[in-house]
């Protein structure tokens, strides 16, 4: 579900941020302001639209047959006097 945020914002809203923006932040700097989030927003959806097409392409690889791991180090043989041998008859 996705719902826009100013769907909750009338007019009067609306009206009321833009007089606040304006009286903190001033007439000239309100362009710089707005470019700077322009920017921010712009970045942004470029880093998650990325992300998105990552993700497909690792969804869309085929599937690897996995391998059992290899050990590294030999089978263990126990000592050979430990071994016991039948007495002879």
């Amino acid at each position: 579900m996705e719902t826009s945020i100013l769907a909750f914002i009338g007019g009067t809203e609306i009206m009321w941020i833009a007089i606040v923006v304006l009286v903190l932040f001033g007439a000239k700097k309100v362009p710089e302001l707005m470019k700077g989030v322009g920017t921010g927003i712009r970045e942004f959806k470029k880093a998650s639209k990325d992300v998105q097409d990552e993700v497909q392409r690792v969804m869309d690889e085929p599937e690897r047959p996995s391998t059992p791991p290899s050990s590294s180090t030999p089978p263990v043989r126990p000592p050979s006097d430990i071994i016991s041998h039948s007495p002879k008859a």
